[in-house]
């Protein structure tokens, strides 16, 4: 007897049009679909077999023997009944006049609220049908299959809402969407499946739906329990068959989709089992590593940047330990390029940086050894060096970064820091070594050994750090001052509230070519001039040497003074530093 699910078997899903899933192919399958021959050749399906000897001309026309009476002159009969294939022409040109008609009747059909109203009907009417005969029939499949397979095809007839988003409120209205989830939970997983794989068409950021429609659709799928019952498929789907695989990946599709908006992305971290899960999920050791665990460490990414509430909840589950168990496996191997691994290992250290930007993640990061993880990484991997790099970054920078700086001296960090800095680097690299440094001068305890420590690496063989700092800002200063030129040529046509508007965007621009580069050298140069009598002296001969003189970097500090609020307890702090280093300037 064929079983439900094999009914709804499919040799391949599709993938949504922002990706598409890869399904895995089993060589044993495809050895299995190759046909034998008579003398066991292979012989490919639809294709003639080869022949390798010439066919002899002696040996007749291949195929029947034609009939004794055939000849290729033979006229139609004389009363003209029969033509081309035998058929009367009365006939025939009644059948063409059928087809005229058919092909003029057959208008293409208008998706309008009407056909909504017709198909919500109709829909409504499968899963009552098919509820009804599972619950009649419960032991004779049999009785049920077609009203499944009528359902089946109804659910796959959505599609067409994907590419009409304005129907979306009239479908919502119709209270559709809350019957289309609902069969999230329905006794065939296939079922579930396609259901899955409707609402991530449905809700995917290439259909062509306004803001207000896509969150008309959403709200009405959320107060359905959509997030719940994803859940509840994560549970009872096995990703060792490949349609449960496809479905997998349809659910983190879905909730790639949901988490554009940072609110229902939230309350999707904060629902019970979904981080549980993914953490799980990306914990399985996989050979390689597959498309649905690199899914679900991007999926880990996009949660853990768009709330607070959600890092500090995956920081409860050891989320900080687990990442850097996992990244420890790269502190001297690099994942294939351009393969799901490279892109999961990237996704787990864009998690990371999301987890210590979080005073509480700092502190974890610190208990689990993160900054000698780090310093192997800087060392010895080459994958893992900028990322790790960048992840030092954050863990140092922010109010709770003095404990993480203070460890980085203990474990004899500075070296291999300051041996990058003085070595060609990539962009990326520099303004995170900038970054370290700023936060080792802010936050490192005044007369404290690690000061010391740091200042006198700034200090020796003839203060030649602050010569490559010296060198770094006039290359981030010529990239700067032709953007601000062309601004300046901008401002001048323009009445202040128009330059108002405009000074968010000139900002953005200034930034893009340097600007916060630019902005931190100067505030470590004004540290170690206010530090030591020595570094002062170097700073200025090196301006000096270019005409140049403190008043560029005073100008420097003014500028990022002036921007500053006193908003957050943050801000106030660093505002408060950079007065202070006016002073010396």
């Amino acid at each position: 007897m064929t079983s439900v699910d094999e009914l709804f078997k499919k040799p391949q899903l599709a993938g949504s049009s922002k990706r598409k899933f890869e399904p895995v192919q089993d060589p044993n399958e495809l050895y299995k679909a190759a046909k034998l021959d008579s003398n066991g050749d292979v012989r490919s399906k639809g294709q003639a077999a080869m022949v390798d000897d010439e066919i002899d001309d002696n040996d007749g026309e291949a195929g029947p023997e034609l009939p004794p009476d055939f000849d290729e002159d033979i006229p139609d009969d004389e009363e003209g009944r029969f033509f081309g294939g035998g058929m009367e022409q009365k006939t025939a040109q009644a059948m063409q006049y059928i087809d005229q008609n058919e092909e003029e009747e057959a208008a293409p059909e208008k998706f309008d609220a009407a056909w909504v109203r017709r198909f919500a009907l109709n829909f409504e009417k499968k899963i009552s049908k098919n509820a009804e005969l599972r619950a009649k029939f419960e032991n004779d499949p049999q009785k049920f299959m077609v009203s499944e397979a009528d359902l089946d095809t109804e659910i796959k007839g959505l599609s067409i809402l994907s590419e009409n988003p304005e129907l979306y409120e009239e479908f919502s209205k119709m209270g559709c969407v809350g019957s289309l989830v609902s069969l999230l939970s329905h006794e065939n997983a296939d079922i579930a499946i396609d259901t899955i794989q409707i609402i991530s068409e449905l809700t995917d950021e290439d259909v062509e739906a306004e803001q207000k429609q896509w969150d008309i659709l959403v709200d009405a799928m959320m107060n359905a329990d959509l997030i719940e019952l994803l859940t509840q498929n994560l549970s009872r789907l096995d990703e060792g068959a490949e349609t449960d695989r496809a479905g997998v990946y349809y659910i983190l599709n879905v909730l790639e989709n949901l988490s554009s908006q940072s609110a229902l992305a939230e309350k999707i971290g904060q629902d019970a089992a979904i981080l549980p899960w993914i953490l799980s999920r990306i914990q399985q050791t996989e050979t390689p590593v597959t498309q649905n665990k690199q899914y679900a460490a991007e999926i880990l990414a996009i949660l853990l940047q768009s709330s607070s509430k959600n890092r500090e909840k995956f920081i409860g589950l050891d989320g900080v330990d687990s990442l850097l168990q996992l990244l420890s496996q790269y502190r001297k191997r690099d994942p294939a390029k351009d393969s799901n691994e490279e892109e999961y290992v990237e996704n787990l250290f864009d998690s990371l940086v999301c987890l210590v930007d979080e005073e509480t993640g700092k502190e974890k990061f610190i208990e689990a050894e993160g900054i000698e993880l780090a310093q192997i990484m800087l060392r010895e991997s080459k994958f893992s060096k900028p990322r790790a790099l960048r992840v030092l970054d954050h863990v140092f920078g922010g109010a709770g970064g003095g404990p993480a700086c203070e460890r980085l001296i203990e474990v004899a960090g500075l070296r291999t820091i300051f041996g990058m800095f003085m070595k060609k680097q990539e962009g990326q690299n520099i303004e995170h070594l900038l970054g370290i440094f700023a936060s080792l001068l802010r936050l490192l305890p005044g007369g404290s050994a690690p000061r010391i420590r740091t200042l006198a690496k700034f200090m020796e063989k003839d203060y030649e750090k602050i010569e490559k700092l010296i060198k770094l800002r006039r290359e981030y200063a010529a990239r700067v001052s032709p953007i601000e030129q062309t601004i300046e040529k901008e401002r001048k046509g323009l009445s202040q509230e128009d330059q108002d508007l405009m000074a968010g965007e000139w900002l953005s621009r200034r930034f893009d070519a340097g600007l916060f580069s630019l902005q931190t050298i100067d505030v470590i140069l004004a540290w170690l001039i206010a530090e030591d009598d020595g570094a002062k002296k170097k700073v200025v001969s090196l301006l000096g040497d270019r005409d140049e003189d403190l008043s560029l970097v005073r100008g420097t500090l003014q500028e990022q003074l002036e921007g500053l609020g006193d908003e957050e307890q943050g801000q106030k702090d660093f505002k408060d530093m950079l007065s202070t280093l006016l002073q010396f300037v």
